[in-house]
Order: structure tokens, then sequence, then C-alpha cells
């Protein structure tokens, strides 16, 4: 049986862990190489203001599930938002970022390619039920090194089918590689605001409007309509979820008034605001589990 890695890499200017298995120090120092498990769920909290893993990659993938706040993962190809309740999926070997704002808590579990079949193949954004959510809570309380047949086993094996059958959510910024088209993405998350016509914004890129549609289409499958939507629904919803009004983020995105944001979000999402929020609510205490709190 091939062995666990776990990485951690904190930007943050000091931290302090407590009620953890490991060693007292910095995360990114942990030597988890000999841990003969396929298998394991950490629950790690961040009080502070903001966070960051720096850019890294491991070989086992990652299935990240935010409790509460809003957790934001950059690959090469885009970058997906993980609202509360929701989890995302790094297959092994993909170079990623990690960051959060403010106090935030999520529950991550590494797991070996060959585990079982029917992992996602690709980052993704996942749903979590109520079942997978109470599988992987109960697995961050697990000693290190669980025994490998009796309850602990059969309730892993339990959570990778329903890791496997868990449904994905559309909440993916997808990022073309074209240098023209970098600019044009990256102006729109400086200034998501900004009411610039497709037409102009081809020209300050140097582009036909024409030309610029195309390869959009071509690089990232949406057209510039629906990126720019997309990017105002995960701005959104990180702020939405840390409290704000819907009135206060409507305009700060550009909308006329609320109204407009939210025929705009449920357009996007098929529902309001208010009620995805409401779906995807904190639903309770995340429990005792093996705990890691960081605060800068």
């Amino acid at each position: 049986m091939r062995n666990l890695v776990i990485l951690f890499f904190i930007s943050a200017k000091a931290a302090k862990i407590v009620h953890s298995p490991f060693p007292a120090q910095d995360p990114a120092s942990w030597d988890i190489d000999g841990i003969a498990r396929q298998v394991i769920a950490v629950n790690a909290s961040w009080v502070g203001r903001d966070w960051e893993h720096a850019p890294h990659q491991h070989r086992k993938a990652q299935l990240i599930y935010s409790v509460r706040g809003v957790l934001n993962c950059e690959v090469e190809s885009g970058v997906w938002i993980v609202p509360p309740q929701c989890a995302l999926w790094i297959p092994g070997d993909m170079p990623h970022s990690v960051r959060g704002s403010g106090e935030t808590e999520c529950y991550c579990l590494f797991v070996e390619p060959d585990a079982v079949e029917g992992l996602p193949a690709v980052c993704c954004t996942l749903a979590v039920s109520p079942l997978l959510r109470e599988l992987l809570l109960k697995a961050s309380g697990f000693q290190t090194l669980y025994a490998e047949q009796g309850p602990e086993a059969r309730l892993i094996a339990t959570l990778l089918d329903e890791l496997c059958e868990a449904g994905v959510e559309d909440l993916h910024l997808p990022m073309p590689q074209d240098r023209r088209l970098r600019l044009l993405t990256q102006g729109l998350l400086a200034d998501p605001a900004n009411k610039a016509s497709s037409g102009e914004w081809a020209r300050h890129i140097g582009m036909s409007e024409r030309s610029m549609s195309r390869l959009l289409v071509q690089a990232v499958g949406m057209s510039f309509g629906r990126w720019r939507r997309q990017l105002h629904v995960i701005l959104s919803l990180q702020r939405l979820a840390r409290g704000e009004s819907v009135q206060a983020v409507a305009l700060d995105l550009g909308y006329e008034s609320a109204s407009g944001f939210v025929t705009m979000f449920r357009k996007a999402m098929g529902k309001p605001p208010a009620r995805y929020l409401l779906e995807q609510g904190v639903a309770g205490e995340a429990g005792a589990g093996r705990r890691i709190v960081l605060a800068p």
C-alpha cells in the first residue's frame, strides 16, 4: 500500500497549532510519507483576516470541504470557489494554490489515486450530501493509523463511495492561456463593475470583436457575457457568505439595482442568492475531529 502525503503551505506571518496529532511545527515541514493509509481526513481552521497556501502540488488527490468561510483555489486552467457546505476536488499531481478570507474552517481529505474507481479526473466543485458530510467529520476523528480492518475501514469505504456519487456544482471560472485574452480576464477581475462592451474590450486588447468572441469560446467554452456573469456570481458568493447585503454587492458589481443582480444570479444558478445560500448554509457545528487551528 502506498503512503499518504499531506502538505500545507502557509503564508501567514506566524502560526499556532492546537489539538493536532502531528508535530507542533511549521505545517509545511510535516513529513507524512510514512503514514501507511490510503485515506486520511483532517479538520483545519484558520483564524485571521486572510490566509493562503502558496502554489504547490502533491501526488495525492485532495478534497477540501468548507464548513464556514469561502475558499478559492486557482489552477492553471481556472479558478474555483468553494462556498460553505461545498467541496473542491483536486486530482493528484495538479499544481494549485488555495486561499481564504476571514475566519474559515474546512475539512481536508487526502486520497490515494488508486483507492477507488470513479473519482473525478478533473478539478471540480462538488456538492456535499448530509451523509458525505457526516462521514467526513467522523473520519477526521480517527487515529492517524486507524485499523485497516473493521468499522473504521468500512466507514472509509462508504465515504469513498459517497464521494464518487457527489454532484458537480457550476462554480468554475475558466481562465484562457492566450496572452490577449488574459488581458481581458485580468482586467475584468481587477474591475468587475466595468460595463465596457465586448467590442470596447476587444479594441482594448488589440483584437476585433469577432475574433475575440470566437477565441474566447474556443479557450474557455464561454461567451464574453457568460464569463463576466460567472465572475459576478463567484464574487457575489464570496461577499454574501460573509454577511454583506445583496444591495451593496449589486451596486459594487455595477448593477443599477438589487433586482437586476438577483435576476442575473437566478439565470446563472437557477435560484435567487438568498435561497442558494440558505440551501448551502452551515448546518450545525463541525464536531471535534482532528483539528488544526492557525492564527496569523
